[in-house]
């Protein structure tokens, strides 16, 4: 069979409950580097079962690695039947400056969309490389299941899965996210990261806000539902997340939503770790029947 990637180079591979956890790098036509992904194969995909897709998108100073390593999330979805995807957060190598500073918004940090400015523009066409290569590549390369896609994530992730299935309807069946990044047209994140890639003009910032691309629904564009969970410790949450926003944007669309706001979880894994099985089972009420 000819493979869908260009020069799709393994990794590692190591069992994990019944499954497989691999580690794969290939050449990106879209970004024009080499890019790495994870990818949790469940027993019953190993079993040739064209299982669904969810894939995961990672936060700031994540790799393609972080999710896999410390979520916890392979046992579930080994019981489930869902394939995991784990694509890095951005494009690394191109030599620019600043590009590994992977902490500060707006000069490293993917945040799932293409940048229209110099010097970003060149590479960092992450909802390209996503919606357009990666995961049709890896539904044909490992035999997953057609139209059968989820989309979840965290922080910059969150943004990154509620922006883009806004952005493409029909395209994710499912759709959840950990402290997303609700408005950023509204937070210093968002102002840094969106000026650096879209430029000045803030008119062309709102087609990648969840909250403002929400607000202009006609009608629930997930109505089975979305699951956000946010932690009430978290250091980023009054200034950066704007769950609130987003909250507001559903209830005009009439899109449900459950926002579980937790009291002394803060942003990190831990918190992710503690609910993500919620998660995978809210997905696979969508995706496994």
């Amino acid at each position: 069979m000819t493979t869908p990637f260009e020069r799709l180079e393994p990794i590692s591979s190591h069992q994990c409950f019944d499954g497989e956890q691999r580690f794969y790098r290939h050449m990106s036509s879209e970004i024009g580097l080499p890019m790495r992904f994870g990818l949790f194969l469940p027993p019953q995909a190993l079993a040739g079962q064209a299982v669904p897709l969810l894939t995961w998108l990672a936060g700031l100073t994540c790799t393609e690695e972080t999710f896999a390593i410390k979520a916890g999330a392979q046992r579930t979805a080994s019981e489930l039947g869902l394939a995991l995807l784990t694509p890095d957060t951005s494009p690394r190598g191109a030599g620019l400056d600043g590009e590994d500073h992977h902490w500060d918004f707006g000069v490293g940090a993917g945040f799932y969309l293409d940048a229209t400015q110099a010097p970003w523009s060149g590479h960092w066409c992450m909802e390209s490389y996503l919606v357009k290569e990666l995961l049709p590549a890896v539904q044909s390369e490992f035999g997953l299941a057609n139209q059968r896609l989820g989309l979840f994530g965290h922080s910059m992730g969150g943004h990154g899965a509620l922006t883009l299935s806004l952005r493409h309807p029909g395209l994710f069946a499912s759709v959840s996210a950990f402290a997303p990044i609700c408005a950023p047209t509204r937070c210093p994140w968002g102002h840094k990261a969106f000026t650096g890639y879209l430029g000045q003009d803030e008119s062309t910032w709102t087609a990648h806000d969840a909250s403002a691309l929400m607000a202009q629904q006609a009608s629930a564009p997930h109505p089975e539902g979305i699951l956000i969970d946010q932690g009430l410790a978290d250091q980023f949450l009054a200034e950066q997340l704007y769950p609130e926003a987003f909250e507001e944007a559903c209830n005009k669309a009439g899109q449900p939503l459950t926002l579980r706001r937790h009291p002394g979880f803060d942003h990190g894994y831990y918190f992710i770790a503690s609910f993500v099985d919620d998660h995978l089972r809210h997905h696979a009420k969508v995706l496994c029947t």
